[in-house]
């Protein structure tokens, strides 16, 4: 699969995942909603490390400057 994520893209992702994480983990949120946004913040922190969003793909969009 082809890059399609530049920097600040993955930065941005990687952030929210690494935001969600904690406040799951401190209690801030629980229940369905820390289910919800765990899975979320869990695919953003893949796609941000492999550096493509299978979303981008269909729709023609890239944020990689390369």
């Amino acid at each position: 699969m082809p890059k399609n994520m530049g920097t600040v893209d993955r930065v941005i992702r990687a952030l929210f995942a690494v935001v969600v994480a904690v406040l799951v983990f401190t209690g801030v949120i629980s229940g369905v909603w820390a289910i919800i946004l765990g899975v979320l913040a869990l695919i953003l922190l893949v796609t941000s490390i492999i550096g493509t969003c299978p979303l981008y793909i269909p729709l023609k969009l890239s944020t990689n400057k390369s």
